[in-house]
């Protein structure tokens, strides 16, 4: 599996008190664990199994991931901002592996 590719989508400038909308998608398989390769065999579970956003270290929006959740998860939520800042995204996969960036925005 290729290494996992997060990107996001957050506005570049704001008012002070907007709402804003944020987008973010990876690049995973999310392979279940239930299926089986070509000799018969499970094919290990590995899934992103916790998303976490942070604005200037404040927690915004987190969840947990299970493995019904399709490939390339996406999420789209909503944040209000007060002043300009940073916004960090990580996700944590089943080996242990985080994957992070993170987008900053300025408000005017």
């Amino acid at each position: 599996m290729a290494t996992p590719k997060p990107r996001v989508k957050v506005p570049k400038t704001a008012s002070p008190g907007e709402v804003v909308t944020i987008k973010t998608l990876i690049s995973h398989e999310m392979e279940s664990g239930q299926r089986r390769d070509q000799d018969g065999n499970t094919i290990p579970r590995r899934i992103i199994n916790s998303f976490t956003c942070t604005f200037d270290g404040v927690p915004v929006f987190s969840c947990d991931i299970e493995p019904a959740i399709s490939a390339n998860p996406y999420f789209e939520f909503a944040a209000k901002v007060e002043k300009s800042g940073t916004f960090a995204f990580e996700w944590v996969d089943d080996d242990g592996s985080v994957y992070s960036t993170e987008a900053a925005i300025e408000v005017k």
